[in-house]
């Protein structure tokens, strides 16, 4: 698959930013079970002990905490659909970002600064101050100007990449759920 040029991503920054700054849409739920395992969810579980229930994110460790072990401010990633879209070319590969909640939110630093608590379903996340970058798998499944583009100044501001969150409030996700500031 052909990836997007640089120009072609920057032709995406206005439906990008378009994105409803609150009242914003949960459009896909992605449970990693294992390395480079994706499973689409209609409905799931936020707790404190897995993030998304079913997800192997407490198995994975972090060069960001001092014994290595999983870091509980990034417990769920969280990437805005339209630029995913893009990205992606084709929405059957969405799920190879990465990320376990795909919205349709302005996840910029200006309207989700870090703390920001969201209700998703009966669950609450907030948002944290860990940033979120892309990988090599990243670069890889999307592209190398994908890459540069969402870890640019810009993309960094607009968080295209995307956010890291943990729960405050453990509670069931559905897609479409309505995702509201509080």
């Amino acid at each position: 698959m052909e990836h997007l040029t640089h120009d072609q991503l920057m032709e995406t920054l206005d439906d990008v930013r378009a994105s409803p700054a609150d009242g914003g849409t949960l459009e896909l739920i992605v449970q990693r079970p294992g390395e480079d395992q994706r499973v689409v969810l209609d409905e799931a579980e936020l707790n404190f002990e897995e993030g998304l229930a079913g997800d192997s994110w407490n198995q994975r460790g972090s060069g960001r905490t001092e014994d290595g072990s999983p870091h509980p401010d990034m417990q769920l990633n969280i990437m805005n659909a339209r630029i995913l879209r893009h990205i992606a070319r084709d929405p059957g590969r969405m799920p190879l970002a990465g990320d376990q909640l795909i919205v349709d939110l302005d996840l910029s630093e200006e309207n989700l600064p870090a703390w920001t608590r969201l209700a998703i379903g009966d669950a609450v996340i907030e948002i944290t101050d860990q940033p979120h970058n892309g990988c090599a798998k990243f670069t890889q499944r999307f592209g190398r100007e994908a890459h540069r583009f969402v870890n640019s100044d810009l993309g960094k501001q607009l968080k295209l990449r995307g956010v890291n969150a943990r729960v405050v409030t453990p509670g069931t996700i559905r897609s479409g759920d309505v995702i509201k500031k509080i």
